[in-house]
């Protein structure tokens, strides 16, 4: 019932900034907690970013705590990362997800639904 569109994603220099935007779809996506992942090549898909299902609630990984933000938009059917000061290790796929049942979706296990996932590329 929930549909799930990445948007945002491409080519940055170092020290850039981009924000990737997640629409959602789905008269039960109120209820969902929202996130975001990156998948490394060769790698397991990762946390990044949540945000609870009000919004009043954030949390990050270490790795982009104080560069990146989460939020959810106006009528809460879209969710957005701003992602400040890129580095070249952030070069990944990002991946919006939504999870039913939890306060925050960190664990990729818990999540219902993917996004089909968006390119970010950063260059030194």
């Amino acid at each position: 019932q929930v549909q799930l569109v990445e948007s945002g994603g491409g080519l940055v220099q170092a020290g850039g900034s981009l924000r990737l935007s997640c629409a959602a779809s789905g008269r039960t996506f109120n209820t969902y907690a929202m996130g975001w992942f990156r998948q490394f090549p060769g790698k397991e898909r990762e946390f990044v970013a949540a945000i609870s299902v009000s919004g009043g609630t954030t949390r990050y990984a270490d790795s982009v705590k104080g560069r990146f933000t989460i939020s959810r938009g106006n009528a809460q059917n879209t969710v957005y990362l701003q992602m400040n000061s890129l580095n070249p290790e952030d070069t990944a796929v990002y991946y919006c997800a939504a999870a039913l049942g939890f306060s925050l979706v960190i664990n990729p296990k818990s999540v219902d639904y993917w996004g089909q996932g968006t390119q970010v590329t950063v260059s030194s």
